[in-house]
């Protein structure tokens, strides 16, 4: 894939492409099933739930508006998620693995609160999540010594001088190395991660 001056959400929205819709889909799967477990899906309904969220995603991302809000699209497939498990575990009629209707609707009142904790640990495990899928997907656009220099510095803390002399190149080529990786990981994650710290540990 070359290079975009759009960010990953921003291609999806304006001009959507079958790589793009992949690397999205190889972001969130993990993410949604692990959070359908939390809500008694079995794993033959879990394929079926997490196929329509990524539908609904596919379908109304072209008209989803971010407007430059922190979380805005990390909000909006937290409550995509939470109406397709209501309707979910309402279709079924209230069956066994539910442990109760009146339980399992409390269950999903606390992640559909913004401020319940339910959805704080939503919002902690979704960015660190996205981070590593993408730190996973952006590595083989880089040079291995590119990429060895940035996780050392950024991932691992060490200091640029010592990253240097370990990979025997110029304390300018370890910051250049971190920095362009950074802004690649920046770009993809804008409107999808909040925060870029989940990338870098080092300064």
């Amino acid at each position: 894939m070359h290079d975009t001056s759009l960010s990953l959400l921003a291609r999806l929205q304006e001009s959507p492409d079958s790589n793009s819709w992949q690397r999205l889909v190889e972001l969130y799967a993990p993410l949604l099933h692990s959070w359908l477990r939390r809500y008694d899906v079995q794993p033959s309904d879990a394929d079926d739930l997490v196929q329509e969220v990524l539908l609904t995603v596919s379908t109304e991302l072209p008209s989803f508006d971010h407007s430059g809000r922190p979380g805005a699209f990390r909000s909006w497939l937290r409550i995509t998620l939470v109406n397709r498990l209501r309707n979910f575990w309402r279709a079924r009629g209230r069956r066994p693995q539910a442990r109760g209707g009146s339980y399992m609707e409390l269950r999903l009142a606390e992640l559909e609160d913004p401020a319940g904790a339910m959805s704080q640990m939503w919002n902690h495990q979704h960015d660190r999540h996205v981070a590593r899928r993408l730190l996973a997907q952006v590595e083989p656009h880089f040079s291995p010594s590119t990429w060895r220099a940035f996780c050392r510095v950024a991932l691992e803390g060490a200091p640029a001088d010592a990253v240097a002399k370990e990979l025997a190149i110029s304390l300018n080529a370890v910051f250049i190395a971190k920095s362009r990786v950074l802004n690649r990981l920046r770009l993809e994650a804008a409107g999808l991660v909040e925060s870029a710290s989940d990338f870098s540990t080092g300064r």
